[in-house]
């Protein structure tokens, strides 16, 4: 994401707590709020976004740039999947696959299906597209499958979920 925000302008505006992932006004701007004063709105979403100089932006992503002083290349990913959460500690970059993988596997028994023939399928998208994993006697071997799978294709990302 290209952005006109220099690294100067939003450390001349904000401060930025990285054990706590807070953001601070260090100035007063107008009529917003006054110096000290906690930035930026939590939506009804859960992430929490800054307006600066006419722009919003979402603030894990100025948590990164503050500390790593450049742009992500990729999207965020909150480690404890909790959107409001923006200490550095829990932020990752993740590439689109390994961000919305996270966000797909709420289940134990993830990617795996029964078919017709009684036999059960294991599948993972990865990058778009299904891939087809087998098919296997039962669900708990139709699950280890997926799980080799996700290990494979996204790492660190399929810690603790699958």
């Amino acid at each position: 994401m290209a952005t006109g925000l220099a690294l100067a302008r939003l450390r001349e505006l904000l401060h930025y707590d990285p054990e706590t992932g807070a953001f601070t006004w260090k100035i007063y701007v107008c009529g917003r709020a006054p110096a000290g004063a906690a930035a930026g709105t939590t939506y009804r979403n859960g992430y929490h976004y800054i307006w600066l100089d006419g722009q919003r932006y979402f603030a894990h992503r100025l948590a990164w740039f503050y500390v790593h002083e450049r742009w992500p290349v990729h999207e965020i990913d909150h480690i404890d999947c909790c959107r409001s959460n923006n200490a550095i500690a829990n932020l990752r970059e993740a590439t689109e696959s390994q961000n919305h993988f996270r966000v797909q596997s709420k289940s134990a028994q993830r990617g795996v299906y029964r078919v017709h023939t009684g036999r059960w399928r294991a599948k993972i998208g990865v990058r778009g597209r299904d891939l087809h994993l087998g098919y296997f006697p039962t669900a708990d071997e139709a699950a280890a499958a997926y799980k080799v799978a996700a290990h494979h294709y996204f790492g660190a990302f399929a810690e603790g979920i699958v």
